[in-house]
């Protein structure tokens, strides 16, 4: 993935009025995050724990995603397998993501889930960057960029729904 500027991850988001885009807290260190090993940006929002995003580069733009930890979930963390990469993590290191659908869909409060890394580092665990604390990865028969593509290909299914 490029790097992208506060003015591309603002302006990409689907799910949320401009407004709420320019109220959210960005990454402090976007300089410094390893964009040539990031399929997607994921970040928590510190001052919100319940609120998440995530921007993916589609069809060449950016495309921007708020999530939400369901108020069901909030401090009931427990699934082991992240839905995206296949990471498996003991205790609250994946978590249910509900995003809102776009467009009018979305303003009638239809959403879509998806069990995620908690901390939305998919892409590095992916490579093998960053190791899940408690938790595994399977070893595979597939190629990293098989892993890769089905990773980016389960995201893009994501992003389907949110559509739809």
């Amino acid at each position: 993935m490029k790097s992208l500027t506060e003015q591309d991850i603002r302006s990409s988001f689907i799910n949320c009025s401009k407004g709420d885009a320019k109220r959210l807290t960005l990454p402090r260190d976007l300089d410094q995050r390893p964009w040539a090993d990031l399929d997607f940006l994921g970040w928590r929002d510190p001052g919100a724990p319940d609120r998440s995003y995530l921007v993916t580069e589609r069809y060449g733009r950016p495309v921007g995603v708020a999530l939400r930890f369901p108020s069901s979930q909030r401090g009931f963390l427990h699934r082991s397998m992240c839905s995206l990469c296949l990471t498996t993590h003991r205790g609250g290191g994946v978590s249910l993501m509900a995003a809102r659908k776009a467009g009018p869909a979305g303003r009638e409060g239809n959403s879509v889930g998806l069990y995620m890394c908690t901390d939305l580092a998919c892409s590095l665990y992916v490579r093998g960057k960053k190791l899940p604390d408690s938790g595994a990865r399977f070893e595979e028969s597939l190629t990293l960029e098989e892993q890769i593509a089905r990773t980016t290909g389960h995201l893009s299914a994501f992003l389907d729904k949110l559509y739809a």
